[in-house]
């Protein structure tokens, strides 16, 4: 008999299919009296359980489930998974880090290029006959050799760092601590990161640790020129000082993949020409979505096999 494992939510098709071989799959419905029967019917001896970096795992659901042995995570991000509890309750967590590491860079360079050359408002220029009924754009900003500000220099982040390395560009860093294994400037305070940068790249973890930490301060450091990119979540940036910041003219431009609260944007900043928009697709290429599925089977796989977690994460 195949145990049951709790589908948060779905993985793509041909994972799913992987799955339903090993486990009878039981999708979470949404919260009422479905899912109270469900938790009723499987809560006491359900030991898996599958979800995504968006919808988590709170101690309440996790709560439900007094025999749970696993979370396995699609994303590379768990803030959204009390790990803390499932931690104390010795359930493994698992998360699906490096697979993503190419994608989320390219975007990041990509939203830099983005913003400092208006592609987007040129884009917008040529289709609106601007070009032919007014001439020449505007000139826009020079990528290649300005200095890049990186928060939070992990896996994703030294990928930011290969790839701007391209653009000649120099780089500095600010984490908890500097790290010997890399020659980029250590800032020890993220406001002086921000003040050397001419575009500021967010990709540190969420969560309460980081939560604000781009603050009006530091988007007032990195100044009226300065350019900033988050490609980590939307929490770690104060929005409505982000907000303020581009509508007084403290920030010269923004490009953003993830929100505080999503998948709703202020209304401000939709009309700026300066800021650039994506809905939060760091990692969704189909070459990389599938690896992040796969890594979740295999972790599922693996533990209901004994076997050592590939990406355990606590």
């Amino acid at each position: 008999m195949k145990p049951d494992l709790l589908s948060v939510a779905a993985l793509p098709p041909p994972q799913m299919a992987e799955l339903d071989k090993d486990f009878t799959i039981r999708k979470l419905p949404p919260p009422g009296e479905q899912r109270d029967a469900l938790l009723r019917s499987i809560g006491a001896a359900t030991r898996f359980m599958q979800t995504t970096g968006f919808h988590g795992a709170d101690a309440e659901l996790i709560s439900a489930f007094p025999k749970l042995e696993i979370i396995a995570c699609f994303g590379v991000g768990v803030d959204a998974v009390d790990v803390g509890f499932a931690t104390k309750r010795g359930i493994a967590v698992t998360n699906t880090p490096s697979v993503l590491n190419d994608c989320v860079a390219d975007l990041a360079i990509g939203l830099i290029l983005a913003v400092s050359r208006r592609l987007v408002a040129a884009d917008n220029y040529v289709r609106a006959g601007k070009w032919v009924a007014q001439g020449a754009m505007p000139l826009a900003t020079k990528m290649s050799g300005k200095k890049l500000g990186i928060l939070g220099l992990g896996r994703i982040g030294k990928e930011i760092a290969a790839r701007a390395a391209g653009f000649k560009m120099e780089i500095g860093y600010y984490g908890r601590k500097p790290q010997s294994d890399v020659a980029f400037r250590y800032f020890p305070a993220l406001t002086g990161l921000a003040a050397w940068s001419d575009f500021l790249v967010v990709i540190c973890p969420g969560g309460a640790e980081t939560k604000g930490i781009v603050n009006a301060q530091v988007m007032e450091a990195l100044g009226p020129k300065g350019v900033l990119v988050n490609v980590a979540r939307g929490s770690v940036v104060d929005e409505p000082a982000l907000v303020e910041a581009l509508n007084a003219g403290k920030l010269g431009g923004a490009g953003l993949d993830v929100f505080a609260d999503e998948p709703n944007v202020p209304a401000d900043l939709m009309t700026m020409e300066n800021v650039v928009l994506v809905p939060h697709i760091g990692s969704a290429t189909t070459e990389t979505r599938k690896a992040m599925a796969d890594l979740v089977v295999a972790n599922l796989k693996a533990h209901l096999r004994g076997e050592k977690l590939p990406t355990r994460y606590n």
